[in-house]
Parts: C-alpha cells; sequence; structure tokens
C-alpha cells in the first residue's frame, strides 16, 4: 500500500491519479491533496478520499475551505503550505503533477523528507535539476517520471545500464502547426494554439507544444533524469503519436514503447512501479488497425523554442531557469491576448540573453532569478515592438 500526497489534484494527471487510486484501493491510498483554486472538485475529491490534509494555495478560496471543513481535516494554504505537505510524515509517495515553477520547493521538501516523487512537473527539473538529482542520490530516492516521453525511456530501460545506451529519442506530434509555413505563423490565433491534435492538456503546455517549447523543456529534463549529455538527446516528430520516445543502444538496436494516446498509461506504471496494472481493454493498443506510422527531424528555425531549449541546456546553471520562467511569462501573455504566437520565442530569448549568469543558483537565487526573468518580459512586451 503506497501512502500518497498528490499535488495538482484537480488538473488532468491529478484526476487520473485520483481515479486509479480509486480502481486499485489495495495498492493506493491518497492521504493528501493540492489544489490551486478549484475547491468545488477537491471537496468532492475529499469526501470520496477522505485525505488528512489538504493544501489550496489561493488564500481567499484556502481561508474559505478551512472554515467549512474546520475540525475534519488540516488545511494549508499558500506556496508554504504545498512545502509543508510535501515534507508530511503520512506518506512515502509524492505525485507532484502541478503546472509551472511553483513544483521545485515541494519536490525538493519531499526528497528531504525521504519520499519518492513520482513527476509529472517537468520545470521541477528544468529549473532545479542541478539540487534535485543529487538530492536523491543522497537520501536514496527514486525519481519517477510520469510524462509519458520519459516514462517511455525510464520502461525501455528497464534497469540497464546507461553505458549501453547510445543515445535517446523523444518523439513529438508537432503539434497543430507541423505544416504550417512561417508566414501562415505569424496570425496563428489562440483557439488555434489550443487545439491540439493528439492530446488534451491544460492551456500552458497545450501552447509549449505548439511552439515546441513543451518538447524542449523535456530535452532539459531527459538530461537530468537519465545523466546523458544533449548531443545524446534527440527529437524526432512522430505525428501519429503511438511510438512514444525511444532508446538507441550501443549496438545500434532501438527499443521502442508504444501505447494508446492516454496518459493513464504512465501515469499507473509510475505509480505502480515495478510492477504493472491490468488497465480495461480500452488502454489497450490495437496493432492490427494502426496506420502508416511516420517520423521527421523537427524544423528548428521554424519552431526556435526547441533550439532555445538545447541551447540553455547546454549552457547550464541559471540558463533554463530563465529559459523556463520567460516562457510561462510570454505563454501568459499570448493567452491574455497581449502577445503574437510567433512573439514568444523572441522574447524568451531575448530574456535569456540579457540574464546574468548564475553557474549554480540555490532555491531562493532559482526564484529571484525566475522573478527578474518574469518581469523582463512583462516590461519587453509593453515597449511598443510587440502588437498582439
Amino acid at each position: 500500500m503506497k501512502k500518497i500526497l498528490l499535488l495538482g489534484s484537480t488538473g488532468s494527471i491529478g484526476k487520473n491519479v485520483v481515479n486509479l487510486a480509486g480502481m486499485f484501493p489495495d495498492h493506493f491510498k491518497i492521504v493528501g491533496l493540492a489544489v490551486n483554486s478549484n475547491t468545488e472538485l477537491l471537496e468532492e475529491q475529499v469526501k470520496m478520499l477522505n485525505p488528512q490534509i489538504v493544501c489550496i494555495t489561493d488564500p481567499d478560496k484556502g481561508a474559505d475551505f478551512a472554515r467549512r471543513f474546520r475540525g475534519r481535516l488540516t488545511v494549508m494554504t499558500g506556496d508554504r503550505g504545498l512545502e509543508e505537505l510535501a515534507a508530511s510524515s503520512d506518506a512515502d509517495t509524492l505525485v507532484n503533477a502541478v503546472v509551472g515553477e511553483v513544483g521545485l520547493r515541494p519536490t525538493y521538501r519531499a526528497l528531504e523528507s525521504g519520499k519518492d516523487v513520482l513527476l509529472a512537473n517537468k520545470e521541477t527539473l528544468v529549473a532545479g535539476g542541478h539540487l534535485i538529482m543529487p538530492l536523491a542520490e543522497r537520501m536514496k530516492r527514486r525519481i519517477i517520471p510520469i510524462d509519458s516521453e520519459h516514462s517511455a525511456v525510464f520502461q525501455c530501460l528497464d534497469g540497464r545500464s546507461m553505458d549501453e545506451v547510445r543515445r535517446i529519442l523523444l518523439t513529438a506530434s508537432g503539434g497543430p502547426f507541423r505544416d504550417f509555413d512561417r508566414q501562415a505563423l505569424l496570425n496563428v490565433t489562440r483557439e488555434q494554439a489550443l487545439n491540439h491534435p493528439r492530446w488534451k492538456m491544460g492551456r500552458k503546455i497545450t501552447v509549449d507544444s505548439a511552439t515546441l517549447m513543451n518538447k524542449g523543456l523535456e530535452v532539459i529534463e531527459a538530461h537530468w533524469l537519465f545523466g546523458l549529455p544533449y548531443d545524446r538527446i534527440s527529437v524526432v516528430v512522430h505525428p501519429q503519436s503511438m511510438i512514444h520516445s525511444l532508446v538507441q543502444f550501443i549496438d545500434g538496436s532501438l527499443l521502442a514503447q508504444m501505447g494508446v494516446t492516454d496518459m493513464m498509461i504512465p501515469i499507473s506504471y509510475a505509480m505502480a512501479w515495478p510492477e504493472r496494472l491490468p488497465l480495461k481493454h480500452k488502454y489497450h493498443l490495437d496493432m492490427q488497425t494502426l496506420e502508416d506510422l511516420s517520423f521527421s527531424r523537427p524544423d528548428q528555425d521554424k519552431f526556435p523554442c526547441l533550439r532555445l531549449a538545447y541551447e540553455a541546456g547546454n549552457h547550464g546553471g541559471s540558463a533554463p531557469v530563465v529559459l523556463n520562467s520567460a516562457n510561462e511569462e510570454a505563454v501568459a501573455l499570448f493567452l491574455e491576448g497581449r502577445l503574437s504566437f510567433a512573439d514568444i520565442p523572441v522574447l524568451i530569448e531575448e530574456a535569456v540573453k540579457k540574464a546574468v549568469f548564475n553557474p549554480a543558483p540555490d532555491l531562493d537565487e532559482i526564484a529571484d532569478i525566475s522573478c527578474e526573468a518574469r518581469i523582463r518580459v512583462r516590461e519587453a512586451a509593453c515597449d511598443g515592438r510587440f502588437v498582439s
């Protein structure tokens, strides 16, 4: 029986974790939940799961929730509450499914308190991989990826020595604009960017998929998870999204993990590892119905966010922190209708170039660097050069 703290319980990943816990009550007990502001769904989950502790990062909604549930469970609020929940002694596993850099500190606190971490928050390793991975090693704790691409690599490796690995190949659907030319990208709307051809995801990650920044962040995450240099991590566009990633070994052999485009599979694998759970037939891929599978190189000139991620990763230190924070802010501006789609990578590149480099920022320095990058992006977006 794994006792789980679930951060981001009302998001798409979190809801699947809750469903799996309900399907396999002998395997999992969710003892803590955390959300940003969706207290309506949280209340339903509390009634269903009967957790011991919850956290609502929105302070007003958290205070209201605490009044209504006084005496029935412990209610924490704010980002500090998120950290305190992650360090709670009542669980052995943290599932981090929050969006954005806010997931870094709870991951650190969970590892510090002796928990394994099931990670769906890629920003944790993008911004703080140099802190998180050594801590996990010191504490002898596991970080098991939930993202479909990293789960695929994890499954293909299956405990093999990394000395046998030549490279890993992360697959990308190419997003909704794979076949657009550069002129067409200048006129992309929010509605188009949020219409992903294969996956149903949150708004921010859907836009990241459209710019290919999501794949760039995954490259940085893979570097930390699997300990490979960036020249041994490749991206391949695979529009059908049936192969979720591949590992090439030193003898030339390729192992690929395939499955339907549903996050229930990598989530269940992470939760049950090293076992597998018997999922319903709808999650079983029927090979006889597959169409042709195609692969191609990503166009890094047309989608410069992928190039920017490789550059930041190779530079290391604070560069990925700035990249990630600038991207979060630029995407927010785009979703607010204050920035064009094509200007997202322009603002990110400017922010990275102008930032003061720190070779090994600590948690507090990461927060300061992030704040400065966000301010720089907001100021640049208002200087008259960018038109929504």
